[in-house]
């Protein structure tokens, strides 16, 4: 059976421990970590190696593998003073994931709204806004693969890479010559209310389009006022799970959109979503 995992920040911030045992109580075997939940900055340049093999141990002791580890920041701020803060923080967490045991620091391509990295804008669509996330990425690659993790794009409808379309260009065109770039591919964010009735074929597309790349597959569920956690809402779980099985390697599901007191019902719904795809 594939890996299936949880974002830790689902769960009270606690220490590494504390949170390690939750994810592990409610039955799931890896994590895509933010360091907010341990009580760090999420972009945290004071993070050294024995601090974070001491967090990978944490998690290790409970049978939680930290696949990814959340480099979040607004790659397309306007403002290039922001991007390149951005930026020198990534790069110092991406230098300690192999410490904390993380195969993945997940990215977000950003947005020209000021307040919200995951906001809409119409200028997202831009010549320029590309140009800056373009800039941004080259100067993580060559960290990322120096130190031998990959870098984690996902397509969201308010970011720059806002659907498969898009984060196909960025792999193909734009950086052809790297494997350091990979997919996070969330099937809800492809997805609103009025499209669910062709889902069939715009996630088919989806997967066609970037499955040789995707690394992770993330999980949540559509619902009227935005995503739910899984199993609540109207995605189709049993065509994801499907397309999750024609992936020609191994890719871990993880979970997002929940609260802790759910986690134990959204990790008992994923898994015996992927049984009834894969009997």
């Amino acid at each position: 059976m594939t890996a299936f995992g949880v974002f830790a920040r689902s769960f009270p911030v606690g220490t590494a421990d504390e949170v390690a045992e939750a994810i592990a109580a409610s039955g799931f075997d890896c994590t895509q970590l933010n360091l907010s939940v341990i009580g760090r900055p999420t972009l945290d340049e004071e993070l050294d190696d024995p601090s974070a093999t001491e967090i990978r141990d944490s998690f290790s002791r409970t049978g939680v593998r930290i696949w990814g580890v959340s480099g979040t920041f607004n790659a397309a701020h306007p403002d290039p003073t922001v991007r390149a803060a951005g930026v020198r923080a990534c790069q110092a967490l991406i230098r300690r994931a192999p410490a904390l045991g993380s195969n993945a620091v997940t990215l977000c391509t950003g947005t020209r709204d000021v307040e919200n990295m995951w906001r809409s804008h119409p200028d997202n669509t831009t010549a320029e806004a590309w140009a800056d996330l373009v800039e941004v990425l080259g100067s993580l690659i060559p960290v990322a693969e120096a130190a031998g993790v990959l870098l984690g794009i996902e397509p969201e409808s308010g970011n720059v890479v806002r659907d498969a379309a898009a984060a196909h260009r960025l792999l193909t065109e734009t950086f052809p010559g790297t494997t350091a770039l990979s997919i996070v591919l969330d099937p809800a964010n492809l997805l609103s209310m009025p499209t669910l009735d062709d889902q069939e074929c715009i996630l088919g597309e989806a997967f066609e389009l970037l499955s040789d790349r995707v690394a992770c597959l993330h999980a949540k569920d559509v619902v009227r006022s935005g995503y739910s956690a899984p199993g609540v809402g109207g995605l189709d779980y049993d065509l994801v799970m499907r397309l999750h099985g024609q992936l020609a390697h191994d890719v871990p599901i993880i979970a997002q959109d929940l609260t802790a007191d759910d986690a134990g019902r959204v990790c008992r719904f994923l898994k015996d979503a992927w049984m009834k795809a894969h009997p």
